[in-house]
């Protein structure tokens, strides 16, 4: 059987994507990628899976079809600490997003999707994100950090080359190798270039993610394929967890 490229990052109706789960199969492998299933696990998302007896649904649901079963848990929610062993074994994959970052000392968060606190500097702020990708890679048992480079919104006006700097990607590269964390190329959130080869270089597993919510969306894996043959990875190393399987149980 020849080489198929796996979206490991769509969303269904289950949070707030626009398929159901066969639709979201059918209209991916249309595309001719393997379709997985990640959908939204937080108490801090709108249109989510908001406690334990609700992941136990949807992983149900997902069993009766041929699909990755993954799921995004945010790294500021709690919901990822409850989620019992025998459940977490249910799925292909987990990925963890950055949504929001914690501020030094506190339970106050940083959102992706909100404003900024005032005086809150870009510099000072990558400080803090960088603290706290560290600190997700060391306790948070995923197996894929969705979209890596996501940043509040109002920072995103500055060119990514400029707020990242060689010492920020250097702590999240080293970070994300340690613990064995692949790192996503996202078709919605892409990250920039020099990132990318960084992690190349570092030897990290690469995985492919849409993010999609709507039919246009998902499946589509272009652009960050395209990236990853660029700088020379192969197709077969691309994180696939039906092909690769999860983080070792010494590393969780």
């Amino acid at each position: 059987m020849s080489w198929l490229p796996r979206d490991c990052h769509a969303h269904t109706t289950f949070s707030d994507g626009t398929l159901t789960v066969p639709e979201l199969a059918e209209q991916v492998r249309a595309r001719g990628v393997l379709p997985s299933v990640a959908d939204h696990l937080s108490g801090d998302v709108a249109y989510a899976l908001k406690d334990v007896s609700e992941v136990i649904e949807y992983l149900e649901e997902l069993e009766q079809y041929d699909v990755g079963r993954g799921g995004e848990f945010c790294w500021h929610d709690s919901l990822w600490r409850a989620i019992p062993p025998e459940v977490d074994a249910r799925f292909t994959h987990v990925i963890g997003s950055l949504h929001a970052v914690f501020l030094p000392g506190s339970d106050e968060v940083v959102h992706a999707f909100r404003a900024m606190p005032a005086g809150l500097t870009p510099a000072a702020y990558m400080d803090i994100h960088l603290d706290n990708a560290e600190r997700f890679a060391l306790e948070m048992p995923v197996d894929i950090l969705a979209h890596p480079t996501l940043i509040p919104m109002s920072l995103r006006r500055i060119p990514p080359e400029e707020l990242w700097t060689d010492a920020h990607e250097e702590r999240l590269i080293a970070a994300l190798g340690r613990a064995g964390i692949a790192f996503e190329l996202s078709t919605r959130y892409p990250a920039h270039e020099r990132i990318v080869r960084r992690a190349v270089s570092a030897g990290l597993r690469l995985s492919l993610g849409s993010d999609g919510h709507t039919p246009k969306q998902v499946g589509n894996i272009v652009a960050p394929l395209a990236l990853a043959r660029s700088l020379g990875v192969r197709d077969e190393d691309l994180y696939d967890p039906l092909a690769h399987g999860r983080r070792t149980p010494a590393s969780r």
